[in-house]
């Protein structure tokens, strides 16, 4: 009789854990489509989140009038400059192809210490030697990878156009979130005490949202200086494309990568071309200045009221950008964080040592999820 009851009873668990597995598969596959979306609204809206606090107490509380002042001036911000970008690389592509057709683009002559260089120092001042007295040759005789790298780039103008459609769809998403921000942080509460346990919730929250607001601001924030300031370099020494190569020193920066690869050769490019050697050095000495901002503000940033150390935000974002994209910036740091705090709460919690250590510099007594 036992045993009937006990095989009765397991089929039944079966049964549940069955068709709960089916609910869960089903709806996962349902909600797939939409979890790059959901996933960066959130971010966004954790990152944003102080700025919608700060203009909704100058408002009245107005959560909601808020959330929508906010999401207007960022969209705004992101649209005009991103519509004046493509205008101009538009323009300047047909005006760059029309050129070319017509004989009227003029390569300047290359100095004679090109043809010193090391390895290519030859083949290259006898191409530029042919480019500039016949560009239309030229093209000609590369006409194929040319074709080929204009469809890349093309294509590379979708994926970026793409982007910043889903960039537009998630702030609209982040506003929405911000506007329930209070019922969104005590959801997000009780989901950590279930999955930590009762008390730890908070710590694991908190934990979360300053390592992406250290994040955003460690890395997109300053990568977006660092753009500016170039850009605005690029600008007054009239480097051409100046707004596309700032575009680039942007997304290397997010993606951890020097901007000296943009830098370089473009203070290159204008000692060859410049006939002001002072402009020159002294645009030299700005890239440079300008470039060696990250090394200055990033361990400041990135460490800046997180309960983790700067290396394990850190390498938590590089480890995350290279599985997950951008978005695994945000994902990498966070779950890493979170993960050295458990690990560290496991540690002294096993010792009985009772919690004294070190974060980010800083001694702490408690346990790092209280």
């Amino acid at each position: 009789m036992l045993e009937k009851l006990i095989s009765h009873r397991l089929i039944d668990l079966f049964i549940r854990v069955g068709l709960i597995g089916f609910l869960v598969i089903y709806c996962y596959q349902i909600f797939k489509p939409f979890i790059g979306l959901m996933l960066w609204s959130v971010i966004l809206a954790v990152a944003f989140h102080p700025m919608h606090a700060s203009l909704a107490r100058r408002m009245g509380d107005k959560q909601g009038r808020a959330a929508t002042v906010l999401v207007l001036a960022i969209l705004l911000c992101v649209l005009v400059p991103t519509a004046l970008l493509a205008v101009s690389f538009a323009d300047s592509a047909t005006d760059l192809v029309r050129q070319v057709r017509d004989g009227s683009l003029k390569v300047p002559a290359p100095r004679a210490f090109v043809a010193e260089w090391p390895l290519l120092g030859d083949k290259l001042y006898a191409l530029w030697s042919a480019a500039h007295e016949d560009i239309g040759s030229v093209a000609a005789r590369f006409e194929p990878k040319i074709r080929t790298v204009t469809k890349e780039i093309l294509g590379y103008a979708a994926s970026a156009g793409s982007a910043v459609l889903k960039f537009m769809v998630s702030l609209v998403l982040a506003g929405v979130w911000m506007a329930y921000a209070s019922s969104g942080h005590a959801a997000a509460r009780a989901i950590a005490n279930r999955m930590a346990g009762p008390g730890q919730g908070d710590a694991l929250v908190r934990l979360s949202t300053t390592t992406i607001r250290a994040v955003a601001q460690g890395v997109i924030g300053i990568a977006c200086i660092q753009a500016l300031l170039l850009g605005a370099g690029f600008i007054l020494v009239g480097v051409p494309a100046a707004g596309v190569l700032a575009l680039l020193v942007l997304l290397l920066g997010i993606m951890q990568v020097p901007a000296l690869l943009i830098s370089l050769p473009t203070v290159i490019y204008v000692f060859m071309t410049d006939d002001s050697t002072i402009v020159a050095i002294m645009f030299a000495i700005y890239t440079i200045v300008a470039g060696s901002v990250d090394n200055i503000l990033k361990p400041f940033m990135l460490g800046r009221g997180v309960d983790a150390p700067m290396p394990v935000i850190l390498l938590g974002a590089l480890g995350g950008m290279a599985t997950g994209g951008i978005i695994g910036l945000f994902l990498g740091s966070v779950m890493l964080a979170l993960g050295y705090q458990l690990f560290m709460a496991w540690v002294y919690d096993d010792t009985g040592l009772g919690g004294s250590r070190a974060t980010g510099g800083q001694e702490s007594r408690d346990s790092p999820l209280e």
